[in-house]
């Protein structure tokens, strides 16, 4: 898979969650939320690495 279908798939995966956690904080799920967030801090983490082209 090349890097730009895995920056395209980080992307993705970065909005559908954040969907999710506005989703989950109005509805009152905090540890969902912050679940979501996690889960996006990890996503824009490994953008960042294809991105850059670190190992």
């Amino acid at each position: 898979m090349n890097e730009r279908r895995l920056q395209l798939f980080y992307v993705v995966g970065i909005a559908l969650c954040s969907i999710a956690l506005v989703s989950a904080a109005m509805g009152g799920d905090i540890l969902f939320a912050v679940t979501f967030g996690f889960v996006i801090l990890y996503l824009g983490i490994r953008y960042w690495m294809v991105a850059t082209g670190w190992p």
